[in-house]
């Protein structure tokens, strides 16, 4: 099996075990990744991540033409704009998931580090996670957004909407999303409880010990 062919079938073993734990449902969320050639693989528009076809995905060469497979998502100008300010970039990811989605809509939250620092995983496998607004999906805005972080940021949540998170291959995209889903249902079984997150210094000792990105 070629290195691409392999890719395919990564891409949607992946995204079956994402839908099937209802990390996302219906025909919602798109995943793509970088091929062996610089093109992309993609996952198309309309599709369950639950029966992806690993010979129906959009195929784009590497001067981003669509050369085959079936339409692709939509959230194109989300996955591009990932791809062009962030160099190490593999693959992205973007998932409805519940509790990410529901912390989004509540009040107070940091627009600028969305997620609560309550275990250092978060912070290892996301740095900060920019909130941003809601756009209508496929709004080409929501790449403008992430194109104006400049390569900041690594993960995005689109308010009402859902986690978007760049990656250097396809599971560690994929393994990111999670924590960000599972770090945003923690903040709510928490919320009102005064939990005990990690303090400053301690934030601070994870992302010099594990070398990770905190841009301001």
């Amino acid at each position: 099996m070629s290195v691409d062919s392999a890719l395919r079938e990564q891409i949607c073993t992946l995204a079956k075990s994402l839908f099937d734990r209802g990390l996302t449902h219906g025909s919602t969320g798109n995943i793509s990744a970088r091929t062996s050639d610089g093109g992309l693989l993609v996952s198309p528009t309309g599709t369950s991540f639950g029966r992806l076809d690993p010979a129906g995905l959009s195929l784009f060469d590497a001067k981003g033409t669509h050369i085959s497979g079936d339409q692709p998502t939509k959230e194109m100008p989300l996955h591009t704009a990932f791809y062009d300010t962030r160099s190490a970039a593999g693959a992205v990811v973007h998932l409805h998931s519940c509790h990410s989605v529901a912390l989004s809509m509540l009040p107070g939250a940091d627009a600028d580090n969305f997620l609560p620092p309550l275990t250092p995983y978060g912070i290892m496998k996301l740095g900060k996670v920019t909130l941003l607004p809601f756009f209508l999906p496929g709004d080409p805005a929501m790449g403008a957004a992430v194109r104006g972080l400049a390569g900041k940021r690594s993960a995005v949540m689109l308010a009402n909407h859902g986690p978007v998170v760049a990656g250097k291959d396809v599971e560690a995209a994929c393994n990111a999303i999670e924590e960000l889903e599972d770090t945003a249902r923690l903040a709510l079984m928490t919320r009102g409880l005064s939990p005990q997150g990690l303090s400053d210094a301690q934030v601070r000792d994870v992302v010099t010990t594990f070398d990770v990105e905190w841009n301001d």
